[in-house]
């Protein structure tokens, strides 16, 4: 693989991709004291807030819009390779965009949240679109090498365990029940943090395949923020069902076999 189109701002591509690993490595460890403030670990202050559905559109809308804007008014013809690799940002961002957030089921977020989220969503589709459409230049017959098939089926099977696991969470409820429940199904009988496991599967897949410096931070990016995010809800829940036997943390993320699992309540 060899990178550099013409106009490939590689000055502007490595200034955000070290951004992206110090930003990770911050919110990593903020994370280790503090969990992020969102559902039920969001403080009562005050604050305009947006509903949980309006909300999660309007900032993830920027990972599809960024792309598909910088797509269509390129002035290049990106090789094949470029192009599923693309696809695959915009399949997962269009799914969260359009089809999760009008079926989520969540409390009100804070606008600052949803502001802070809305500018990573901006800079990383940017960063993204830009290495892909102007600095890397996949040879043809990328698309049947080793990275790129491996990464294609991490990616796929990722984003299916994540979908399906949002599906059985979002389905323990009924309309007006409050509370939480066990999860069963799917990956839920294996780890506790099924639908974290997933997405951080996907993006490790589009690294792999794109086996390049933007795509690997972003998929650096996942592990910090989410990883940490399946610890918290693990262990608050641990404190809240305490007639259930659980997991070690271990694996939370990791897998167990069915006869010693016991899944988690509803986060």
């Amino acid at each position: 693989m060899s990178a550099a189109l013409a106009e490939c701002n590689g000055f502007v591509m490595a200034v955000l991709v070290n951004m992206m690993y110090l930003v990770s490595v911050m919110y990593l460890l903020k994370q280790v004291f503090i969990a992020s403030e969102y559902g039920r670990y969001l403080e009562s202050r005050g604050g305009i807030r947006i509903p949980a559905r309006l909300s999660w559109a309007l900032q993830e809308l920027p990972a599809i819009l960024v792309p598909v804007s910088m797509f269509l008014h390129a002035d290049v013809v990106p090789p094949l390779p470029n192009v599923i690799i693309f696809f695959m940002f915009c399949l997962h961002y269009s799914q969260r965009t359009f089809i999760y957030a009008l079926r989520l089921r969540g409390r009100p977020c804070q606008i600052s949240i949803m502001l802070a989220a809305a500018t990573f969503c901006t800079i990383n589709g940017y960063l993204q679109s830009h290495s892909l459409l102007y600095c890397l230049h996949y040879p043809p017959d990328w698309i049947f090498g080793p990275r790129f098939m491996a990464g294609a089926v991490l990616f796929l099977a990722g984003m299916f365990i994540n979908i399906h696991s949002d599906n059985i969470l979002r389905n323990l409820r009924k309309p007006g029940e409050s509370g939480y429940k066990i999860p069963k199904g799917g990956m839920f009988e294996f780890i506790s943090g099924a639908n974290f496991f997933g997405e951080i599967i996907e993006w490790l897949g589009y690294s792999l395949a794109a086996w390049s410096a933007p795509q690997a931070a972003f998929g650096f990016f996942t592990i910090c923020s989410i990883g940490p995010r399946a610890y918290h809800h693990h262990r608050s829940l641990k404190q809240l069902f305490t007639t259930i036997s659980y997991l070690p943390p271990s694996k939370i993320l990791i897998f167990s076999t069915p006869a010693n699992f016991t899944p988690i309540p509803l986060f």
